[in-house]
């Protein structure tokens, strides 16, 4: 059974860290490309970061590029998200999501989806 589990949500003040991780089962993160993507209330989903597990590529939506670091650990079949100097406006619902497409951006080129983890970034 295909399931990506997302972990490490949490609320953290301005200026703070915190690091999301994405656990895939039922397949190898191999040949793929994992992506992070995050909806805030009342807001379209959105393309934060992706991987391409082929080559090790990564991607950045330019408003985190600087602060979000993607990376994988395919011994673990985990990738994360390193997110730094947070912003209250990265307030949303992460997910993380396996596609078929390096450097896609694109929800419809992601075929399997976790369920979410909620960061929340408020003093």
């Amino acid at each position: 059974q295909v399931q990506l589990v997302e972990s490490g949500g949490s609320l953290v003040q301005p200026g703070g860290s915190l690091r999301l991780s994405c656990t895939a089962s039922g397949f190898t993160l191999e040949g793929y490309s994992i992506g992070w993507f995050r909806q805030a209330p009342g807001k379209e989903r959105e393309g934060v970061s992706c991987i391409s597990s082929h080559d090790g590529s990564t991607y950045y939506a330019d408003s985190v590029k600087g602060r979000f670091t993607i990376s994988s650990d395919n011994a673990k079949n985990t990738v994360y998200l390193q997110m730094n100097s947070l912003k209250t406006a990265d307030t949303a619902v992460y997910y993380c999501a396996r596609g078929f497409t390096q450097g896609s951006f694109y929800s419809a080129d992601y075929d399997r989806w976790g369920q979410g983890t909620q960061v929340t970034v408020s003093s």
